[in-house]
């Protein structure tokens, strides 16, 4: 049996950080499917399509079998619907454990043969939140520490 691991987010934009997640996820796995998925609470700079894309071209220069699709729902659904074995979920800080555990508790309970992993963030990653780069990059700051060189070269075309 292959290994297989979900990695969902909105990923909206994908920073240096989830790339770093994806790597070693890869690592981790004999497959790895991205869901990239809508969130109503946030406010995306980048389409559901656009983001696809960004993920796409990104993942190519990862060594593994790494896939990227949309979806909508629930992610343990979609852990489910690929066969997934696992969820993987990144954790900056302490308040992200706080707010990911009750999920993965949730998530267990729903999908008790899915289980969630935890990887912490590389020290050079963890200050990294896309809703940090997307307020840096709306005031005219410089994000090419934060995000791929072409998702950098994104934001600034759709931000001018």
């Amino acid at each position: 049996m292959s290994r297989v691991a979900a990695y969902t987010g909105t990923f909206d934009p994908l920073t240096l950080g989830h790339v770093d997640i994806i790597r070693r996820a890869a690592k981790l796995t004999d497959r790895l499917v991205i869901g990239v998925s809508t969130n109503s609470l946030k406010s995306p700079l980048f389409t559901l399509e656009q983001r696809v894309a960004a993920l796409r071209r990104e993942v190519m220069a990862i060594q593994g079998d790494i896939e990227v699709r949309e979806f909508a729902g629930l992610a343990v659904d979609f852990a489910r619907s690929v066969g997934a074995q696992f969820v993987v979920r990144g954790l900056r800080s302490g308040t992200d454990l706080d707010y990911e555990s009750p999920m993965a508790a949730m998530n267990g309970t729903m999908a008790p043969e899915v289980d969630t992993i935890f990887l912490v963030a590389a020290p050079a990653f963890a200050h990294i939140a896309s809703s940090l780069v997307k307020d840096v990059a709306r005031g005219g700051g410089d994000i090419e520490h934060f995000v791929p060189a072409t998702v950098a070269a994104d934001i600034r075309a759709h931000t001018r």
